[in-house]
Protein backbone atom coordinates (compact mmCIF):
# COMPACT_ATOMS: atom_id res chain seq x y z
CA UNK A 1 0.00 0.00 0.00
CA UNK A 2 1.36 3.41 -0.94
CA UNK A 3 2.14 5.93 1.78
CA UNK A 4 -0.43 8.70 1.37
CA UNK A 5 0.90 11.54 3.53
CA UNK A 6 4.48 12.73 3.24
CA UNK A 7 6.47 12.26 6.42
CA UNK A 8 9.46 14.56 6.89
CA UNK A 9 12.25 12.45 8.35
CA UNK A 10 15.05 13.78 10.55
CA UNK A 11 18.32 12.28 9.30
CA UNK A 12 22.02 12.14 10.05
CA UNK A 13 24.82 11.21 7.66
CA UNK A 14 27.95 9.38 8.75
CA UNK A 15 30.82 9.07 6.31
CA UNK A 16 33.27 6.34 7.26
CA UNK A 17 36.65 7.10 5.74
CA UNK A 18 40.31 7.47 6.61
CA UNK A 19 40.88 9.86 3.70
CA UNK A 20 37.86 12.16 3.37
CA UNK A 21 37.00 15.38 5.16
CA UNK A 22 33.84 17.52 4.98
CA UNK A 23 35.19 19.30 1.89
CA UNK A 24 36.16 16.17 -0.06
CA UNK A 25 33.20 14.04 1.07
CA UNK A 26 31.27 14.03 -2.23
CA UNK A 27 29.12 11.05 -1.23
CA UNK A 28 28.01 12.64 2.04
CA UNK A 29 27.19 15.88 0.22
CA UNK A 30 25.19 13.95 -2.39
CA UNK A 31 23.21 12.10 0.30
CA UNK A 32 22.48 15.38 2.09
CA UNK A 33 21.40 17.08 -1.12
CA UNK A 34 19.09 14.20 -2.09
CA UNK A 35 17.47 14.14 1.35
CA UNK A 36 16.92 17.90 1.46
CA UNK A 37 15.55 18.01 -2.11
CA UNK A 38 13.05 15.35 -1.06
CA UNK A 39 11.93 17.49 1.89
CA UNK A 40 13.74 15.71 4.73
CA UNK A 41 15.86 17.37 7.40
CA UNK A 42 19.57 16.64 7.80
CA UNK A 43 20.66 17.61 11.30
CA UNK A 44 24.17 16.20 11.19
CA UNK A 45 26.84 15.18 8.67
CA UNK A 46 30.06 13.89 10.19
CA UNK A 47 33.09 11.86 9.21
CA UNK A 48 34.70 9.13 11.28
CA UNK A 49 37.74 6.99 10.42
CA UNK A 50 37.55 3.26 9.70
CA UNK A 51 37.66 2.26 13.37
CA UNK A 52 34.93 0.02 14.80
CA UNK A 53 34.93 1.65 18.25
CA UNK A 54 34.70 5.17 16.82
CA UNK A 55 31.98 4.14 14.34
CA UNK A 56 29.82 2.61 17.09
CA UNK A 57 30.44 5.60 19.36
CA UNK A 58 29.43 8.09 16.66
CA UNK A 59 26.37 6.02 15.72
CA UNK A 60 25.26 6.07 19.36
CA UNK A 61 25.86 9.85 19.54
CA UNK A 62 23.79 10.38 16.39
CA UNK A 63 21.02 8.10 17.69
CA UNK A 64 20.53 10.42 20.65
CA UNK A 65 20.51 13.69 18.67
CA UNK A 66 16.93 13.33 17.46
CA UNK A 67 17.56 11.47 14.20
CA UNK A 68 15.16 8.82 13.02
CA UNK A 69 17.39 7.77 10.12
CA UNK A 70 21.15 7.34 9.84
CA UNK A 71 22.70 6.92 6.41
CA UNK A 72 26.31 5.82 6.39
CA UNK A 73 28.64 5.68 3.43
CA UNK A 74 31.95 3.90 3.17
CA UNK A 75 33.47 0.74 4.53
CA UNK A 76 30.96 -1.78 3.13
CA UNK A 77 33.38 -3.56 0.78
CA UNK A 78 35.82 -6.36 1.55
CA UNK A 79 39.12 -4.52 1.96
CA UNK A 80 40.84 -5.09 5.30
CA UNK A 81 39.88 -1.56 6.46
CA UNK A 82 36.19 -2.04 5.47
CA UNK A 83 34.63 -2.68 8.88
CA UNK A 84 31.32 -0.81 8.68
CA UNK A 85 29.38 -4.06 8.40
CA UNK A 86 31.08 -5.58 11.44
CA UNK A 87 30.71 -2.36 13.45
CA UNK A 88 27.05 -1.63 12.72
CA UNK A 89 25.24 -4.78 11.62
CA UNK A 90 25.39 -6.18 15.16
CA UNK A 91 23.23 -3.21 16.28
CA UNK A 92 20.42 -4.17 13.89
CA UNK A 93 17.38 -5.56 15.68
CA UNK A 94 15.15 -5.78 12.61
CA UNK A 95 16.93 -6.15 9.27
CA UNK A 96 15.42 -5.05 5.97
CA UNK A 97 17.08 -7.74 3.82
CA UNK A 98 15.40 -6.58 0.61
CA UNK A 99 17.40 -3.35 0.69
CA UNK A 100 20.77 -5.07 0.30
CA UNK A 101 19.37 -7.60 -2.16
CA UNK A 102 17.79 -4.99 -4.44
CA UNK A 103 20.75 -2.63 -4.10
CA UNK A 104 23.14 -5.35 -5.29
CA UNK A 105 20.77 -6.27 -8.13
CA UNK A 106 20.60 -2.64 -9.31
CA UNK A 107 24.37 -2.28 -8.85
CA UNK A 108 24.93 -5.39 -10.95
CA UNK A 109 23.12 -3.68 -13.82
CA UNK A 110 25.63 -0.80 -13.57
CA UNK A 111 28.95 -2.40 -12.57
CA UNK A 112 28.52 -6.09 -13.28
CA UNK A 113 29.76 -8.85 -11.02
CA UNK A 114 31.72 -6.40 -8.82
CA UNK A 115 28.36 -5.71 -7.15
CA UNK A 116 28.65 -9.00 -5.23
CA UNK A 117 31.31 -7.60 -2.88
CA UNK A 118 29.01 -4.89 -1.53
CA UNK A 119 27.86 -5.51 2.02
CA UNK A 120 25.30 -2.68 1.98
CA UNK A 121 22.45 -3.27 4.42
CA UNK A 122 19.51 -1.60 6.14
CA UNK A 123 17.49 -2.14 9.27
CA UNK A 124 16.26 -0.74 12.54
CA UNK A 125 18.72 -0.66 15.43
CA UNK A 126 17.93 -1.62 19.00
CA UNK A 127 17.11 2.02 19.78
CA UNK A 128 14.75 2.39 16.79
CA UNK A 129 17.14 4.22 14.47
CA UNK A 130 16.67 3.33 10.80
CA UNK A 131 20.16 2.66 9.41
CA UNK A 132 21.20 2.45 5.77
CA UNK A 133 24.83 1.42 5.23
CA UNK A 134 25.98 2.37 1.73
CA UNK A 135 29.26 2.04 -0.14
CA UNK A 136 31.50 5.11 -0.31
CA UNK A 137 31.19 5.48 -4.08
CA UNK A 138 29.15 8.52 -5.11
CA UNK A 139 27.59 6.51 -7.95
CA UNK A 140 26.51 3.81 -5.50
CA UNK A 141 25.11 6.41 -3.10
CA UNK A 142 23.21 8.13 -5.92
CA UNK A 143 21.72 4.79 -6.98
CA UNK A 144 20.65 3.88 -3.43
CA UNK A 145 19.21 7.33 -2.74
CA UNK A 146 17.28 7.71 -6.00
CA UNK A 147 16.00 4.16 -6.45
CA UNK A 148 15.51 2.93 -2.88
CA UNK A 149 15.89 5.33 0.04
CA UNK A 150 14.10 8.48 -1.16
CA UNK A 151 11.09 6.57 -2.55
CA UNK A 152 10.64 4.43 0.59
CA UNK A 153 11.91 6.48 3.55
CA UNK A 154 8.54 7.99 4.61
CA UNK A 155 6.85 4.61 4.22
CA UNK A 156 9.46 2.84 6.35
CA UNK A 157 9.11 5.40 9.13
CA UNK A 158 5.28 5.23 8.94
CA UNK A 159 5.35 1.43 9.17
CA UNK A 160 7.62 1.56 12.18
CA UNK A 161 5.25 3.95 13.98
CA UNK A 162 2.31 1.55 13.73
Amino acid sequence: MEQKAFIKVTCSILTISDTRNLTTDTSGKLIQSQLELAGHQVISRVIVPDDATLIKQKMNDLATNGSFCLITNGGTGIARRDITYEALFATIQQEIPGFGEIFRMLSYEEVGSRAMVSRAFAGFSENGLLIFALPGSSNACKLAMEKLIIPELPHLIAERQK
